[in-house]
């Protein structure tokens, strides 16, 4: 097992007190969400039944008030309350029977425990268009905040709606995390229809209840720990400093950004992660890594590893003064997309392989299959260039060309055709020349010239 520092997260119910046990490394401050819990509880008239000894309302009642005693102590849970199936007797059936009673809100837990001691379940069950209003029951102003739904119910859905599509419609838009749903002695047989739903817990005896009611707290709450492993060519996790975003695999939102990091031991440090969100995560290496479909499980250290080894690139003149602000572009050999814009001088990563590099200089330069290998530095020198002034009697019209060979010449820019006078710093070869001056109105005037250029050299041109 590697050793790395654990960072653990209790919750002590009763009292359901959060801890950090930071094991020494006290320097670490994890910075929890605001965790934002909606209960949508079932008043329908089947709660009125009775569950071996008492009546199911009455022990969900119980149960649910003993939570919200513990949580109203907790600084960083904000809490509202859903009802369904409590304002219209059945017959008739009234689909559209739930109501946000209890808001989110300050110090609310006595507004909740007074609205589940006086409910009166009389009605349907409408679980998917409760689910679906709930997602309008929490409020857009936060940054840092998780939002979950706590279903309880003691019965599967009574009316058209497919509860198993409107959770993964709100998971896929980042409303809410996978809900739990907490079955009231369901029959098992019914496991399938709420798994598709959120995290199913069945209570098939009235003592589990509350049990099962403190698991569910327990795991809404929880964070756990990862690490992320940024592999080299051999399979050790030596890479590092390297910018990584976590995703939410359903809908697509950043849940965090991070700078890869090695801890005080020379190993991947370790991370807190919101353990309820399955993750796709993008290690921001040139070109970017993606691991897909990252599950945590609570209590469990989850390592991820992403194959991510690099080695450096450099361009430079040999001098070292020349192109000092010059940029040039890296693809990946082959292809055509630009994976970065660099400047010369600097040192940059990419992943070991094979690119394509263009510098925008004069003539441009093409270099192929620049190789990239592990932990080395690739350095490549260009020629050092000289300086081309052209002199024109007046401005005008024409192009540089380097000279190949007797029957090659390339295009390498045009004449400038408002100055008289112009510079270029262009690297060594022989050039051609042909210019026509504004005020020559006849083709004949054209004026074609050669000139070599030496590295460092300075070469002046007369174009009349």
């Amino acid at each position: 097992m590697m050793n790395v520092r654990k960072i653990i997260l209790s919750l002590a119910i009763p009292g359901i007190m959060m801890s950090v046990n930071l094991l020494g490394q006290d320097r670490l401050k994890y910075q929890p969400p605001d965790t934002r819990i909606l209960f949508i509880f079932d008043a329908s008239q089947s709660m009125m039944g009775f569950w071996q000894k008492n009546k199911k309302i009455d022990i969900a009642r119980k149960v649910m008030i003993h939570m919200i005693d513990s949580l109203e102590n907790l600084k960083n849970v904000r809490m509202a309350l859903r009802l369904y199936g409590h304002q219209s007797p059945v017959p008739p059936q009234d689909c559209s029977d739930t109501k946000l009673e209890v808001p989110f809100g300050e110090n609310n837990a006595a507004k909740i425990r007074q609205k589940l001691r006086f409910v009166i379940p009389k009605g349907t069950t409408p679980i998917a268009g409760s689910l679906e209003a709930g997602a309008g029951d929490f409020p857009p102003d936060c940054d840092n905040c998780r939002n979950i739904i706590i279903l309880i119910t003691d019965g599967i859905e009574a009316c058209e709606g497919d509860p198993c599509e409107v959770s993964y419609e709100l998971q896929k838009q980042g409303i809410v995390l996978k809900p739990f749903v907490i079955g009231i002695g369901i029959d098992e047989g019914f496991k399938a229809t709420f798994d598709c739903i959120g995290h199913y817990y069945n209570a098939i005896e009235e003592e589990k209840f509350g049990e099962v009611m403190e698991v569910v707290i327990s795991q809404a709450l929880n964070a756990t720990t990862a690490q992320v492993n940024l592999l080299d060519i051999n399979g050790n996790p030596t890479e590092s400093n390297v910018n990584m975003t976590f995703y939410d695999h359903f809908s697509g939102k950043i849940i965090y950004n991070y700078v890869h990091t090695m801890n005080h031991r020379g190993k991947p440090d370790t991370l807190i992660l919101d353990h309820l969100i399955t993750y796709d995560v993008k290690i921001h290496t040139i070109p970017p890594v993606t691991i897909e479909n990252i599950k945590l499980t609570i209590g469990k250290h989850t390592v991820m590893a992403a194959d991510v080894p690099q080695g450096s690139l450099v361009l430079m003149t040999k001098d070292g003064h020349q192109y000092r602000d010059q940029q040039f572009l890296v693809r990946q050999a082959g292809k055509s997309k630009t994976l970065n814009v660099q400047k010369m001088y600097e040192e940059e990563k990419y992943l070991v392989g094979k690119y394509d590099i263009e510098i925008p200089i004069l003539p441009r330069l093409y270099l192929k299959n620049v190789d990239i290998s592990q932990s080395h530095t690739t350095t490549i020198e260009i020629p050092r260039p000289g300086i081309l002034t052209l002199i024109k009697s007046s401005a005008g019209y024409g192009s540089i060309y380097l000279r190949k060979s007797n029957k090659e010449e390339e295009w390498v820019t045009n004449i400038n055709p408002r100055t008289k006078i112009e510079s270029l710093v262009i690297q060594p070869g022989t050039y051609r020349i042909v210019f026509r001056a504004q005020n020559a109105k006849q083709t004949l005037y054209t004026i074609n010239k050669s000139v070599k250029i030496i590295s460092g050299g300075s070469e002046s041109v007369q174009l009349f």
